[in-house]
């Protein structure tokens, strides 16, 4: 047990420390304010220790390989949260080849986790739940350029869930457990890699509007779908 923990301890501090390595790269490759320079850091640097912790809090403490792609990814998402920061503040261009670099093997990668997982017989709730909030937070930060460029509506695709999260506290039917779709796994799956297409620089608008347009009203049918699905178990009668 204890050398389960110091593998938790060991993978969560790469990934800070990793994460302080993408932050100090960026940095370098641009001429921002000090000001500017540290929001930016700290933004994906908070993102990371989030996942870290996650790690951390475990008990019992473990990581496994699986672990250690997401964790990865959360470090990939954290150098994209920078660049977020540092385009707000006006000192990179909204759409950058830097963020479509970082942005795209940590959506590549969300394919890979849950493989390793499976093949190494590590697969936990603990760990599918790491991987499926480092996808959300990723997606929130992804949607936030993306917005900036076609429309404010593009938020709502980061937004979703925790829109949705926020309306289980008022519904709780909508907290139940779901049965597993392959329609709602492709739908997921679809929004990252839209918006990392609308984010590479030379896709025109014309062609990213309707492209990010069409990602939110499938997200729109898939919650959709789960929402009446979940209203409608709610509904049934429990026989004794």
């Amino acid at each position: 047990m204890r050398q389960v923990s110091r593998r938790a301890l060991f993978d969560a501090s790469s990934a800070i420390l990793g994460s302080i390595g993408v932050g100090i790269m960026l940095l370098a490759s641009n001429d921002s304010h000090n000001v500017t320079n540290l929001a930016a850091v700290v933004a994906g640097l908070t993102l990371v220790s989030v996942a870290a912790l996650s790690v951390l809090r475990r008990r019992p403490s473990y990581s496994g390989p699986a672990d250690r792609v997401t964790l990865f990814r959360a470090v990939l998402a954290g150098g994209c949260a920078t660049i977020v920061v540092l385009s707000l503040w006006g000192t990179v261009p909204t759409r950058s080849w830097w963020l479509v670099l970082l942005a795209a093997p940590a959506v590549l990668l969300d394919a890979v986790d849950g493989a390793v997982a499976r093949r190494t017989g590590t697969a936990s709730k603990a760990g599918a739940r790491l991987d499926m909030e480092t996808d959300a937070i990723l997606l929130l930060v992804l949607s936030i350029p993306v917005a900036l460029t076609v429309g404010w509506w593009a938020l709502l695709i980061g937004l979703m869930r925790y829109l949705y999260v926020a309306a289980s506290w008022v519904r709780p039917a909508l907290q139940r457990d779901l049965e597993f779709s392959q329609f709602r796994r492709v739908v997921a799956a679809t929004q990252s890699v839209v918006m990392v297409v609308v984010l590479i620089p030379v896709v025109p608008l014309a062609v990213a509007t309707p492209v990010a347009a069409a990602a939110l009203a499938l997200l729109c049918l898939s919650f959709g779908r789960d929402v009446v699905e979940l209203e409608r178990n709610a509904a049934r009668p429990v026989h004794p």
